[in-house]
C-alpha cells in the first residue's frame, strides 16, 4: 500500500488518535484527583430510603456535589456491596466524603 498524500494520512491518524484518548478518559474511572477518599458511617433509622440519604448527600456533602442521584444511589450500593436498594433499619453504610 503506497501512501499519496503523507498530510492527510497523518492527519487522520492523529484525530484517531485523539478519539481513542478522548474515549479513554471518558471510560476510566480514575480521578485525576490525589485526594484520598474517607467515608463516615450512618446508621438507617426507620423511614430512611436509599434515595433520602442519596438527596441529603446531593445538598450537603461535597464528594457528591453536582452528581445526579442515580449515580450516588449506585455508588452507594458500590460501596456498600448493596445487590439493589433495599437498606434496613440500623443497617450501618459508609458515605464517601472529602
Amino acid at each position: 500500500m503506497k501512501i499519496k498524500n503523507v498530510k492527510k494520512f497523518v492527519r487522520s491518524i492523529l484525530i484517531i488518535l485523539g478519539i481513542a484518548v478522548a474515549i479513554t478518559l471518558l471510560i476510566s474511572k480514575a480521578t485525576l484527583s490525589h485526594k484520598e477518599v474517607e467515608y463516615k458511617i450512618i446508621c438507617v433509622s426507620e423511614g430512611d430510603t436509599l434515595w433520602n440519604i442519596a438527596k441529603d448527600n446531593q445538598k450537603f456533602n461535597d464528594y457528591y456535589k453536582d452528581k445526579d442521584v442515580r449515580y450516588i444511589i449506585n455508588d452507594l450500593m458500590k460501596v456498600n456491596n448493596l445487590n439493589n436498594s433495599n437498606i434496613s433499619i440500623n443497617q450501618e453504610l459508609l458515605i464517601p466524603i472529602v
